[in-house]
């Protein structure tokens, strides 16, 4: 099945007294235009110059964001900026963070290592969610650009026993080799493993396991993109080549940490949109109730709604929804069989999913929208966070919002073991996975040992 195997990373120079809070980032496809002038202004050498770098006007094809990129990768090499792990290694690493709604710290571990690339018939590493061609372009020139890959797939396998974490923690030193606090509040360890018994004991571990994307399908397609056109320059032999494999942080979907947030969707604008006539609509496949605001503010009514709907969402599905300028929410909840009447040949795994009759029946039927419409990211906005979303509503930033409880985590699996994906934005696994803890140089001419 998987085929785990350790490398050879590169990370920040740790002797060099650098403060690793100031050169990470979360991954590219969540960094806004200001928070990408942020971490410029961070550091000189933070991250962000090799995996958003700046466009400037008069871009060419020997001059640009991707070439720039490569020169700066170059550059912090032989600066000794970036250092090259002389071994290769697996990387353990723990992450302390609060999962929010007044609820305890949590920690969630993963550890970093490189995987076999797989066809997508494998049935070995298994995506959940579309992908769209532009995304997948970019990170190919900039794949192709610097030979490298920076942000690891963020993956996930079952291990109801702890077999994998534990035999980590017995391997590792009694202290991490970093640690360090992220700005937004989480804590960040890693661990440096260097035992061959160790790997073969992972390895073998993988070896029977399937792996589900957690996070980061665009960038794993284009591993695969990048795989296939280095096959074409360089050949499949010897067998290992770097190429033929793609970093990856995994993490047991039984792991305790493990928290998966909504993703809440957000419209500017519905034509002909008319309350009173969308409500009637819906009564076709909803039980709705009112939930008024209160005195007490949106951060308590959130926190309130939140708890509403989460409880009444451990039977069906249920959406509360929201509108400018109506100081109220609204609770729709299916009602029985109604998701049988969700139209086209969809699968009943898929037919589970709240953002599917969210988007079958209320945004296609009862708001009008077309399939295409709904990949309209000028239109369409997702958000994590519930008082967040309401509170662009009230603004007027948004028109209305749909809020959502989060995908369920055996929903993902099926969905995936049935060669299934999802619509775009069903999942947030929180928090993502920082860019810049260590990097995967792609060297054409070296092959991967596999334990």
């Amino acid at each position: 099945m998987a085929i785990l195997a350790p490398f050879r990373g590169i990370t920040y120079n740790f002797e060099a007294g650098l403060d690793l809070s100031k050169l990470v980032t979360p991954p590219y496809d969540v960094i806004s235009d200001e928070e990408q002038e942020f971490y410029y202004q961070s550091d000189p050498h933070n991250i962000i110059r090799l995996i958003l770098g700046k466009r400037k006007i008069g871009d060419i094809d020997w001059d640009n964001q991707y070439t720039r990129a490569a020169e700066f990768f170059r550059k912090w090499q032989r600066e000794g900026i970036l250092v090259r792990s002389e071994n290769p290694c697996i990387y353990l690493t723990s992450l302390t963070y609060r999962p929010g709604f007044g609820e305890p710290l949590r920690t969630r571990w993963g550890i970093i290592a490189v995987i076999r690339i797989e066809d997508e018939t494998s049935g070995v590493i298994l995506p959940h969610e579309k992908t769209f061609s532009a995304h997948k372009d970019d990170r190919l020139k900039l794949m192709r650009s610097c030979n490298a890959q920076f942000s690891p797939i963020f993956g996930l396998y079952e291990d109801p026993g702890n077999n994998i974490l534990d035999a980590c923690l017995v391997g590792a030193d009694p202290e991490p080799r970093i640690s360090f606090d992220f700005r937004d509040g989480t804590k960040h360890r890693m661990w440096i493993l260097n035992n061959d018994s160790l790997f073969r004991e992972l390895a073998a571990f993988m070896s029977e396991k399937r792996i589900f994307i957690a996070d980061g399908h665009h960038r794993y397609e284009t591993s695969r993109n990048f795989r296939n056109i280095m096959r074409e320059r360089h050949g499949r032999r010897p067998a290992g080549r770097s190429y033929e494999y793609v970093m990856m942080y995994l993490s047991s979907m039984n792991d305790k940490g493990l928290t998966i947030l909504p993703s809440h969707r957000l419209i500017k604008t519905v034509p002909g949109f008319d309350l009173e006539s969308f409500l009637k609509t819906l009564t076709t496949w909803f039980n709705i109730r009112e939930y008024p605001f209160s005195d007490a503010g949106i951060p308590r009514d959130c926190m309130n709604l939140r708890t509403e709907i989460r409880g009444l969402g451990q039977q069906d599905t249920v959406i509360a929804f929201c509108i400018n300028p109506v100081r109220k929410f609204y609770i729709f909840s299916l009602k029985p069989d109604a998701r049988e009447k969700i139209s086209g040949d969809i699968h009943p795994s898929l037919k589970k999913l709240d953002v599917i009759v969210l988007s079958r029946l209320v945004l296609r039927e009862a708001l009008g929208f077309s399939k295409e419409d709904l990949d309209d990211t000028e239109n369409f906005h997702y958000q994590s966070d519930m008082e967040t979303a309401v509170t662009d509503v009230i603004s007027g930033t948004y028109r209305m919002a749909f809020l959502l409880n989060p995908t369920k985590i055996e929903h993902v699996m099926e969905i995936a073991g049935n060669s299934l994906v999802m619509p775009r934005k069903s999942t947030y696994f929180y928090p993502k996975v920082l860019t810049g803890l260590v990097i995967n140089e792609i060297d054409p001419y070296e092959t991967i040992q596999v334990p």
